[in-house]
């Protein structure tokens, strides 16, 4: 659903700036992968050279309600990433969880709070929608990271596992 201005979701003052969010359009897609792939797993895991299979992934994302896949931008520039979703369940009563995934804040905005600005808006998203708990998960080797989301209030509870297919 690419639009020509996509309206902001949130707009705040920042060091550098006005910072705002809105939804990713498919012409976003080289930056998100610029900044998906700008660490040291990253970097490791992304394969920029075939697009097809983002591409494919960028449109399931758009075209799903539950489903919101969201850039930060400061002067016209996308700065910012991360993808929020809504997923039902049995557990907790029938309620709904947010899962928030893939943030990605450029390096050169890391400490003006913008990562605060973005985990606190998809918070107050999922509030809204109903959901009873936000989730996210975030590599061990991120020590910075969990001291971030700690800040933040989330509480490292669950041991997460993945199997790699």
């Amino acid at each position: 659903m690419e639009s020509a201005a996509a309206p902001a979701l949130m707009t705040a003052a920042v060091d550098s700036g006005t910072f705002s969010l809105r939804r990713a359009r498919k012409g976003d897609l080289p930056r998100i992968l610029a900044l998906l792939a700008d660490d040291q797993l990253g970097a490791t895991r992304e394969n920029l050279e075939d697009p097809a299979p983002y591409e494919h992934a960028f449109d399931a994302i758009d075209a799903d309600p539950a489903h919101l896949l969201v850039v930060g931008e400061l002067a016209g520039d996308v700065v910012a990433t991360f993808q929020l979703s809504y997923l039902p369940g049995l557990s907790r009563r029938g309620s709904w969880r947010a899962q928030i995934e893939a943030v990605r804040v450029s390096e050169v905005l890391r400490g003006q709070g913008v990562g605060a600005l973005m985990i606190q808006w998809a918070i107050g998203q999922a509030r809204e929608r109903g959901c009873s708990l936000v989730q996210l998960t975030t590599d061990k080797s991120r020590v910075a990271a969990h001291r971030f989301y700690s800040r933040l209030g989330f509480v490292a509870s669950h041991e997460g596992m993945k199997l790699t297919l």
